[in-house]
């Protein structure tokens, strides 16, 4: 039995748009007291507020308690490499770095809403923090004074939080994803140039100048050359076999591996391990003039106060950090989230990373971030909640209240070849900008010029200068319009774009047009010259009626639909436009009706007075229209783009 296609057929009067409106709306009533009481019940606010209950509450012991244990561990034997690396970066004590994985994680363990991603020192971070603080030290001073960097980095994670924390308050969450993905990725691609370029001088074991402020990175490299005859060789053969190591194992061991077992091989805490031994017994750093970890002091650091007088200086600095930190960390949770199949609350990230900040000042952390590697690992090896990141900071505890001064005999060296190889995935997100730029080429600029911006002149700079590109394409998408021909599908109601389809009807008398984007202040005059041409160059009715239709006698007067199914919005000064082109349009004795426009276009041309002023009918659909247009037989022509 052959299968039919089914069938359309609706027959109805022809609408105008007034027609519609005449059907009264249903008004729902407002429960105002009953949305405050669903609203604001204290059970539901504090479920909101520590999602944490509600997953304590439904912890599935026997499956997740072990795979949370394993993360959790491996987590903590990541985060002591990495968290006394990345700590230096920001010129502050390393342990630091343990102190950030530490205080702000348990506050984000119990009111984050990502069960996998990884908090505390993240590498962007730390460096932007640095530089920070940086800004108000003494360049010329070789041996700065560590209580006054400690008190700059803690006033600024203080600010930080009190800025995340406000967004929060106000909603205001969804601001800091605004920025794209493309500029995200230029900014964090740019900035790894930057880190990689501080860890240049323990790689070679050479002092540097401190540079700060635009050109950095330039003259830091000028620098780099005018002094590497001094290097230390001990210091970059023992950087250089680090690097080599943790590559081997990343590239060649990690992937045979992970078919065996999802543990990863903790090659960083092995490689600091074997770095820490050889320095101690083996008296490298002494022999060989290497510099460092240095003191760590041991047990937990005493609560102190932030110093509120330099806030005001730093204001600017701390709600950079802000949001660049909240955007990284979000984009991580949202990236488990859609995998793992369960939703993140964006904006009670804001509040987590916020509260943890603002406990970390008092602890003397620095700003704290999603870890890309560590989160990674946090999910791969089985964890299943923040269970995990408490179980973290348990064997971190152990660590700050007696193991901490094992490590100070590690050379400096083997940090920096740690962090250059942790780089090695932001540092190649630079090969995106083929991809990137084949797909968009102004999402393509949009990159070069964060990512150039950010290298050559800084960071924040860089920032800046991709907010703009950013915001400037935006405007010229948003004004970019287009105008088309349709003409009707054969036996049917449906009219296409006469540039895609080899068969459509010539409708006698009619020229639809369509329009799609925004009409403003900004194109309006691209809109009123492109019709205005596209209808003054229609060939005379006098000369094509006869052509036409010869049976019958030409009426004098044309009728020109326009389609604005797609526009997308439309502000007082393109009402205006739309009223001076219908003025037009009635002057040289031609009829124009509207089709398809949206409620909200409808409401500015009714507050502007366009429709009252001009007459112009207005129908729901083309179809309405042209049934409209055919019934008062209009004379014949049509046109083409």
């Amino acid at each position: 039995m052959e299968e039919t296609n089914p069938q359309i057929k609706i027959s109805r009067r022809v609408l105008m748009q007034d027609d519609l409106c005449e059907i009264p709306e249903k008004k729902k009533k407002v429960d105002i007291g009953g949305t405050l009481r669903r609203n604001c019940h204290p059970k539901k606010i504090l479920l909101s507020t520590i999602p944490s209950i509600t997953w304590f509450s439904t912890y599935q012991w026997k499956e997740w308690l072990v795979r949370d244990a394993v993360s959790g561990f491996t987590v903590a034997v990541m985060n002591i490499p990495q968290g006394m690396a990345y700590a230096l970066l920001a010129n502050v004590p390393p342990v630091v770095g343990i102190y950030m994985a530490f205080f702000p994680v348990i506050v984000y363990a119990f009111l984050g809403t990502s069960r996998h991603v990884s908090m505390g020192s993240f590498a962007v971070i730390c460096l932007m923090t640095g530089n920070a603080i940086s800004k108000h030290i003494d360049p010329t001073n070789k041996d700065p004074d560590m209580n006054k960097i400690m008190e700059i980095g803690t006033a600024i994670t203080f600010l930080a939080g009190a800025f995340q924390v406000i967004l929060y308050i106000f909603r205001l969450g969804i601001v800091c994803t605004l920025l794209s993905d493309t500029l995200i990725s230029g900014f964090t691609a740019g900035a790894a140039v930057h880190v990689f370029t501080s860890q240049i001088k323990d790689i070679l074991g050479i002092s540097l100048p401190h540079f700060s402020g635009p050109f950095k990175v330039i003259n830091t490299y000028k620098s780099i050359f005018e002094q590497i005859q001094q290097a230390n060789t001990a210091a970059l053969i023992i950087s250089g076999i680090t690097i080599v190591v943790l590559l081997i194992n990343n590239e060649i061991l990690k992937p045979r591996v992970a078919k065996k077992t999802k543990i990863p091989i903790p090659i960083e805490l092995i490689v600091v391990l074997c770095g820490t031994l050889a320095s101690y017994y083996g008296h490298i750093a002494k022999d060989y003039e290497l510099k460092t970890v240095g003191e760590i002091a041991k047990g937990l650091p005493s609560p102190q106060v932030p110093n509120f007088s330099i806030m005001p200086s730093i204001a600017i600095d701390s709600a950079t950090i802000a949001i660049i930190a909240y955007i990284v960390s979000v984009s991580m949770a949202l990236i488990f989230a859609n995998k793992l199949k369960y939703e993140v609350n964006t904006n009670q990230e804001l509040l987590a990373q916020g509260v943890g900040n603002l406990v970390g000042s008092f602890f003397s952390c620095l700003p704290i971030s999603a870890s890309l590697s560590r989160s990674v690992i946090q999910q791969s090896v089985g964890g299943c909640t923040q269970l995990a990141s408490l179980i973290s900071c348990s064997i971190l505890l152990v660590i700050l209240l007696w193991i901490g001064p094992f490590f100070e005999p590690l050379p400096r060296c083997v940090l920096a070849g740690l962090i250059v190889v942790a780089l090695k995935g932001i540092l190649l997100q630079a090969l995106d900008i083929f991809e990137i730029w084949k797909v968009s080429p102004l999402d393509g600029i949009i990159w070069l010029v964060t990512y150039l911006t950010v290298i050559i002149v800084g960071i924040e700079y860089g920032l800046l200068a991709g907010l703009g590109v950013s915001v400037l394409i935006l405007i010229l998408r948003g004004a970019q319009a287009s105008i088309s021909t349709l003409e009707r599908l054969p036996s049917t109601e449906l009219y296409v774009e006469v540039e895609k389809f080899a068969k459509t009807e010539v409708l006698p008398g009619i020229t639809i047009l369509k329009y799609s984007g925004c009409l403003n202040f900004v194109n309006r005059i691209f809109f009123k010259n492109k019709i205005l041409d596209l209808i003054n160059s229609t060939p005379k009715i006098e000369e094509n009626a006869n052509k036409i239709l010869p049976s019958q006698e030409a009426v004098a007067q044309e009728i020109i639909i326009v389609d604005f199914k797609s526009l997308t919005y439309l502000d007082p000064s393109g009402a205006e436009c739309l009223k001076s082109i219908i003025f037009e349009i009635q002057r040289l004795k031609k009829t124009v009706f509207f089709a398809g426009l949206p409620g909200n276009a409808i409401e500015v041309l009714r507050i502007c007075n366009v429709i009252e002023q001009t007459g112009v009918s207005n129908f729901p659909s083309v179809h309405d229209a042209v049934i409209y247009a055919q019934s008062r037989q209009a004379a014949v022509y049509s046109i083409r783009l």
